[in-house]
């Protein structure tokens, strides 16, 4: 079931629909996310169909048989169909995402600067939508028999040329099902009028049916203008039952030209057998032009369009990363400004799990259990340590100070040492008493406590803290020898040690 969550983003089983990329006449374009277990995710384009054609059931039944079949086409110069979604009233169609834009864009982009695709560029672009094409054409089942997949809306609309240069040809499964409503129940043909091509008008269609639409694209990717133009549909059908017996490029690629109006020809048997044949004509005419350099082009000519789109597919991204509820297109923020544009700029990484996420793009709710990272945990140990390293030197401080008050009042006192300050701070053990035997240097505390021991035990001596021993004031040690003058040592450490022989 679609559920919508209280910023408007839906949720179609394991996809959630984020934001809005593309609106025609038979589906919205979502930039989507494929949520899957153990902080599986990848960004996806969904195609959500229009309610009109989701609530048809023979056409919902058919656009479901030809998608699984259009999934069986796995060609570098084809956008891959990932699956198919059909809930109570929607009709999802969820394909791979690809960074670019769409032929027709792209050429409306170039006459906006009063330019006109190269023609080593446009053959290029088309010969690699006549491999995708081909690849269609010659898909088979898991059986080994041919699917007879037919396109049947070749178009500039439905070729993406990506920023990696590549031309890539989509929605491969959807032409034949809406074929089927493209007749209405008073019998007007409605579509692409202008890429069909004669017999397609009889309803008789073929491989060569796609090899004419790609001729119409190329033809007007080679002029920067349509080839078939009418006043009304009726107009329409009549130019294109004539035909076009105008070169593109007029005599300039005389190669170009006959490949084009080949392929635009009435009688489909004087076409190009196979999409690939044609193909093979363009690269033969035209040296391909490597696809890096389609990418600059593509890059450079809708840069404002792939840098907004970009930035908003790694904040979805981003979003989703961290387990935060991604924004829909038209969810403003508080402040009225496009939700797309918000950042998450801080806050714990969360693993993206489906339950984590799923919960909270439905719910809204976003709080979760604090989690440090690495980085993280690091600072906040330096904290403590910062912390201790302050106390410590505060310690020290007043400890220094009162040793040289001791001094004053003692000439052969010592000043304490750090350990010695330190274990003033903390419960010592008991005090000792002169008979009891000194515990090894290595232990400070109790160095300590026998350091600070009177000379005679009171009845209270075992339980007297050492901090009260050092209050009590300064104390002789009795001496025994000329060893025992003074009777105590400094260690490595500066940790005052009295000698056995003197105690």
């Amino acid at each position: 079931m679609v559920s919508p969550n209280a910023s408007g983003v839906r949720i179609a089983g394991r996809y959630v629909l984020c934001d809005e990329i593309a609106h025609g006449g038979m589906a919205t374009v979502y930039v989507g996310r494929l949520v899957g277990s153990a902080g599986f995710a990848r960004t996806v384009a969904i195609k959500r169909l229009h309610a009109a054609y989701a609530r048809d059931p023979d056409f919902v039944s058919m656009f479901v048989d030809e998608a699984r079949l259009a999934a069986r086409i796995h060609h570098p110069n084809v956008v891959s169909t990932l699956d198919v979604v059909a809930l109570e009233g929607e009709l999802f169609l969820v394909m791979e995402y690809i960074q670019g834009e769409s032929l027709a864009r792209l050429e409306r982009l170039a006459s906006d600067r009063g330019e006109r695709i190269p023609e080593a560029m446009a053959a290029s672009m088309i010969a690699g939508i006549l491999h995708g094409l081909h690849a269609a054409h010659e898909a088979r089942d898991e059986r080994g028999e041919p699917l007879g997949i037919v396109h049947r809306d070749v178009s500039p609309q439905n070729v993406l040329v990506g920023v990696d240069g590549v031309a890539r040809v989509l929605d491969f499964g959807i032409a034949k099902a809406a074929g089927r409503i493209q007749t209405t129940r008073d019998g007007q043909l409605k579509g692409k009028l202008a890429y069909m091509s004669p017999e397609q008008l009889r309803g008789e269609v073929t491989r060569t049916t796609d090899v004419y639409a790609a001729g119409v694209v190329l033809w007007e990717a080679l002029t920067g203008r349509q080839l078939f133009v009418g006043e009304n549909e009726g107009d329409l059908v009549t130019k294109v039952i004539q035909g076009c017996r105008e070169a593109p490029t007029a005599g300039i690629s005389p190669e170009l030209d006959t490949i084009t109006l080949r392929a635009l020809s009435r009688d489909p048997k004087r076409r190009f057998a196979t999409a690939r044949d044609m193909a093979r004509a363009l690269e033969d005419a035209v040296a391909p032009v490597a696809t890096s350099k389609i990418g600059d082009w593509v890059t450079e000519l809708a840069a404002a369009t792939l840098l907004d789109r970009a930035r908003r597919v790694e904040n979805i991204e981003y979003l989703s990363a961290e387990g935060a509820p991604v924004p829909a297109a038209d969810a403003p923020t508080e402040g009225g400004t496009d939700a797309r544009s918000t950042r998450v700029s801080s806050g714990p990484a969360m693993p993206v799990v489906e339950d984590v996420l799923l919960t909270q793009l439905t719910t809204g709710v976003t709080s979760h259990p604090a989690v440090l990272d690495p980085a993280r945990a690091r600072g906040a140990w330096r904290a403590v340590v910062g912390a201790l390293g302050l106390l410590l030197v505060a310690l020290v401080g007043a400890g220094l100070l009162r040793g040289s008050t001791d001094a004053a009042g003692s000439a052969g006192s010592a000043p304490p040492s750090v350990k010695a300050v330190v274990a003033d701070s903390v419960p010592a053990a008991p005090v000792a008493s002169p008979d009891m035997p000194v515990r090894a240097a290595a232990d400070p505390v109790a160095n300590e406590a026998v350091t600070n021991a009177p000379t005679t035990p009171s009845p209270h001596a075992a339980t007297a803290p050492a901090s009260a021993a050092r209050r009590a004031g300064p104390h002789v040690v009795p001496t025994r020898g000329p060893r025992c003058d003074p009777p105590y040592y400094f260690d490595s450490q500066g940790v005052r040690i009295f000698k056995k022989e003197c105690l």
